[in-house]
């Protein structure tokens, strides 16, 4: 299996709402670069656009916590966006869906970040 992970980031200037789009699994071979991403927003409320990811292990799942927690304790929001069927059921079997917000799309999530 190849685990490469892409990451796409964009800020928008209007709302400062921070894009990040992840394209392929998030799993422990690649899972730094993704953490490293994450931690460089220290001021923008954050989209993580999961459409293109198929696959998410227990170490991703910890990124993804451990992201959501960063953000809170800095007063900002973080939402997930585009998460397909396969990771959302990962997400609901270790019981962490309930931690996040969800949107169905990038542009749905950017919109409820803006008003948080």
């Amino acid at each position: 299996m190849d685990d490469k992970l892409i990451l796409d980031s964009q800020t928008d200037a209007a709302t400062g709402v921070c894009t990040i789009k992840l394209t392929g699994p998030l799993v422990l071979n690649n899972m730094f670069a993704f953490q490293a991403r994450l931690r460089e927003e220290k001021n923008a409320n954050v989209v993580l656009d999961l459409s293109s990811v198929p696959y998410v292990d227990s170490a991703g799942i910890g990124v993804l916590v451990n992201g959501l927690v960063s953000c809170k304790n800095n007063g900002r929001t973080l939402v997930l966006a585009g998460v397909a069927e396969r990771v959302m059921t990962v997400l609901k079997v270790t019981k962490v869906d309930q931690l996040f917000q969800f949107a169905a799309s990038s542009e749905e999530a950017q919109a409820l970040t803006a008003k948080a």
